[in-house]
């Protein structure tokens, strides 16, 4: 398969970057904000999209609506650090898991256990990477110590998973029961 064919205009890429670009300004949600669905993002593009190039496609728009909302929205720039290179090993991580699910497809019990089983591992070690990269490598972070971090994790852990299972949870289902319309809907037709 080459370029173009891997990058070939899909609907379903259309909507997870417009979500990822519509959602992208805040990490836990406000009142008026949704939460951050770039993870859910990545591994829902790793399970239907694949390929390198859609990988570095969404990391590329990520850096871009981060830099766009820092300078023209006057989004703060505090999670701006050394450490946020490491969002392309945590993205990494969502985008593998979704790749391992692919084998998963079926709507059998035990295939979406083990799907849900695999985006909360994975979504909890996308949180060790970014979160611990932070603490440790950010300049905002002036004294670190193992209980300061405990405390952060047990605050900001819950909303990320949470989101991100919701977002993905959401989808999924969304996309399962349009499948199984349209699958019913031909069985209508052929009869």
């Amino acid at each position: 398969m080459n370029l173009k064919q891997t990058l070939a205009i899909k609907p379903g890429a259309i909507a997870l970057m417009a979500l990822m670009a519509a959602t992208r300004f805040d990490h836990m949600g406000t009142a008026i904000a949704l939460p951050d669905a770039s993870l859910a993002v990545f591994f829902l593009a790793g399970l239907w999209l694949g390929g390198r190039y859609w990988f570095a496609a969404l990391l590329i728009e990520a850096a871009g609506v981060d830099y766009w909302a820092i300078k023209q929205m006057a989004v703060s720039d505090f999670c701006i650090s050394p450490a946020y290179v490491f969002l392309i090993p945590t993205y990494g991580a969502m985008w593998l898991a979704g790749k391992y699910c692919r084998s998963l497809q079926s709507l059998s019990i035990r295939h979406i256990a083990q799907q849900l089983m695999t985006l909360v591992i994975a979504t909890s070690g996308a949180f060790v990477i970014s979160n611990g990269s932070f603490y440790l490598l950010s300049d905002k972070i002036t004294q670190a110590s193992w209980d300061q971090y405990t405390q952060l994790f047990s605050t900001y852990y819950p909303a990320y998973l949470s989101s991100t299972v919701v977002y993905a949870v959401l989808i999924l289902a969304a996309v399962n029961v349009v499948k199984v319309l349209l699958a019913y809907k031909s069985k209508q037709v052929e009869i």
